[in-house]
């Protein structure tokens, strides 16, 4: 099955911003997705991995992907989110997967466990009526990411007589776009994000009674990987 996973290669992050440089928030972004790669291929070495990237990348050049082979494919469309998943869509008529590329919580059995659930469309929502992950299995189904995406692809389905079936994963569903988030990759995280962040100097911080993060004054992100 292929696995279309989007990509912002241009000023990504930009919510990160209060904590995150630019240069640290594109770095933060590429090891999100090497994450995202890592348990793709982990799960099943079967998966075909696309990076739907909106610049050209160059993963010769990007710490996360210089020991990785194969190397995965990358397609580069400018367009928005929803048009560039659906042209995928309608070009092939197998089975498709749409993973984003912002889950540095994903783990192969999160990832296993959208693949093999049967049904024509199987949503892994985010919080907030996100949806994080995708399984495409009807022909006449598109997608539509803006606002609670999660409802919206609902209702497609089931305008499309596709059935529907939803995996409930806080893996999956927690995807990284706030400070906040944060902690959560620092809580839970096993890849190269939460390695570095640590390595940047962020800590979980709980004098106030909420977990959140503190950041000391440690090493920020070289920016040695250019889009």
């Amino acid at each position: 099955m292929q696995v279309v996973v989007p990509f912002a290669a241009e000023t990504p992050k930009t919510r990160l911003g209060t904590v995150l440089a630019p240069a640290e928030r594109r770095s933060v972004a590429r090891a999100m997705l090497a994450d995202v790669l890592d348990a793709l291929v982990e799960a099943d070495p079967e998966l075909e991995p696309l990076i739907l990237s909106t610049a050209p990348i160059e993963l010769d050049e990007c710490d996360e992907f210089t020991d990785r082979a194969p190397r995965p494919a990358v397609a580069v469309d400018d367009r928005p989110l929803t048009e560039a998943v659906n042209a995928h869509l309608a070009a092939t008529a197998e089975p498709l997967a749409i993973v984003m590329a912002d889950l540095a919580l994903a783990t192969p059995e999160a990832i296993t466990d959208v693949v093999e659930t049967p049904g024509d469309v199987v949503i892994a929502p985010g919080r907030g009526g996100g949806t994080n992950a995708l399984v495409v299995r009807h022909p006449a189904f598109r997608v539509d990411y803006h606002g609670a995406s999660y409802r919206d692809h609902r209702a497609r389905a089931r305008e499309v007589g596709a059935t529907i079936e939803t995996v409930d994963s806080f893996r999956l569903g927690t995807d990284i776009d706030e400070p906040a988030d944060l902690a959560e990759v620092l809580l839970h995280g096993r890849g190269r994000t939460a390695t570095a962040l640590r390595e940047w100097g962020f800590e979980l911080e709980t004098s106030d009674g909420r977990v959140g993060v503190d950041r000391s004054a440690a090493g920020s992100a070289s920016d040695s990987c250019e889009n």
